[in-house]
């Protein structure tokens, strides 16, 4: 796995996404006791509106700026984006209004519905090989672990010091050491994007995304891990402070034990993948994560909540860590940028279903009856999967190409008549086929 570091601009990329994530983590714990400051016991409901506007930032914003990046060099977009989020999360130590939180949230993840997929969608561009890719998407998952498990142990440590508003300086550090590290690398260019209108660039990458049922299911076990997941996100800090009566180091521990789990994962998965396809792995993690979350009203207390959260938390990991292997398996190089921003956009529409539902179940029947609804919502959504996502999902798919003129120069390149390869969403392949072997 610490092959691909040898890579000096994935290295650097690597570092890029460890600081800023690190920074990031330290602003997770520090708004969920900005909400406790501002609203008390309902700082559940606070951080669940707050998450949704962060998701309606993602679903609104990200196919928009992956159109503006096809047409803006790589390196300076990914430079701009990392000094406005430094830039926004200057202002979060002080605010007093609840409002004042939601517009600085959304402003703050505009910017991140542009950085994110367009970072993403530079990797297998560095990286081509499946499998040096394969093990970078479980550093990179690692990383992202960080915010789990680093950033909340500092985060504690810190609050022993000082007072939670410092926190948000160390996410303006990450932001602008992150800025700096994409500074010092030149970037593969892209592949040539076909010349299209705006609003087709836009829209291109969630028509592939509905066109491909190993994505349309993908994008409804998103919801699953969206339920499961916004019952740690939102419900967390009330679990640990209001039900068990504990503190803000108690919280950040809480949040370190599922980034535990997901990092036990990250770390086992490239050798799991070689044996097991990614449909079975991710299926099981989902069950994990549904499976925990329904168990949630049986905890005592902490040290058994640290424990199912780690188990979410490995779960977690195995549904989000494969994803960019079937984003690259289902689109040319070319549409990755369209395809990772669409990814981004739809999973996130799933959590803007979740984050509100679940701070409003929390304050208006409980937390144990949100965690049941939660797990109710996981359920449907996986039985749908197995539906949508066939479990014979070769690469190769034999079709043809009937609408076709006979000197088309696709034919004419020996696919003519009944004839097998990847298949991709593309102008020659703008529906699935239907037959497949």
């Amino acid at each position: 796995m610490l092959n691909t570091l040898r890579n000096r601009t994935f290295r650097h990329l690597f570092a890029a996404q460890l600081v800023a994530l690190v920074g990031t983590g330290l602003t997770t714990v520090a708004l969920g006791l900005l909400a406790w400051q501002l609203a008390g016991a309902d700082a559940g409901l606070v951080l669940g509106t707050a998450l949704a506007i962060k998701m309606i930032a993602y679903v609104t914003l990200a196919p928009v700026t992956a159109a503006l990046a096809e047409r803006l060099p790589r390196r300076a977009f990914l430079l701009a984006l990392d000094l406005i989020r430094a830039g926004v999360v200057l202002f979060l130590p002080f605010v007093t209004e609840v409002w004042q939180v939601y517009v600085l949230i959304f402003v703050l993840q505009a910017a991140s519905a542009g950085f994110t997929p367009a970072f993403q969608a530079t990797i297998p561009d560095v990286l081509p090989g499946e499998r040096d890719y394969t093990n970078a998407l479980s550093l990179m998952r690692l990383t992202e672990d960080l915010e789990q498990l680093l950033s909340p142990i500092l985060a504690a440590a810190l609050l022993t010091v000082v007072s939670f508003p410092v926190l948000f300086g160390g996410t303006v550090a990450g932001f602008v050491l992150s800025a700096l590290l994409v500074v010092t690398v030149a970037l593969p260019m892209r592949a040539p994007a076909e010349e299209e209108q705006f609003w087709a660039s836009t829209t291109k990458g969630i028509r592939i995304y509905l066109a491909t049922p190993r994505l349309r299911g993908l994008m409804v076990m998103e919801l699953a891990v969206a339920a499961a997941g916004a019952m740690i996100y939102v419900n967390t800090v009330v679990l640990v402070q209001a039900r068990f009566g504990l503190g803000g180091s108690q919280v950040a521990l809480a949040f370190a034990a599922f980034g535990a789990g997901s990092m036990l994962a990250a770390v086992l998965l490239p050798r799991l993948l070689d044996h097991l396809a990614d449909r079975p792995v991710m299926l099981g993690g989902a069950g994990l994560m549904v499976a925990g979350v329904a168990m949630t009203p049986l905890m005592p207390g902490l040290v058994a909540l640290m424990a199912l959260w780690a188990v979410i938390g490995f779960g977690f990991s195995l549904t989000q860590t494969p994803i960019g292997r079937i984003l690259n398996r289902s689109a040319r190089p070319e549409d990755r940028p369209a395809v990772f921003a669409a990814q981004f956009a739809l999973s996130h529409a799933c959590w803007l279903i979740t984050y509100p539902l679940a701070g409003w179940l929390g304050s208006a029947f409980g937390l144990a009856q949100a965690a049941l609804g939660l797990a109710a919502v996981g359920i449907v959504a996986m039985l749908a999967v197995l539906r949508l996502w066939p479990a014979h999902d070769p690469v190769e798919l034999e079709h043809d190409h009937a609408d076709l003129a006979p000197d088309h120069p696709h034919l004419r390149e020996g696919h003519d008549g009944t004839h097998r390869h990847p298949v991709m969403i593309d102008a020659l392949h703008p529906r699935w086929p239907r037959r497949t072997a």
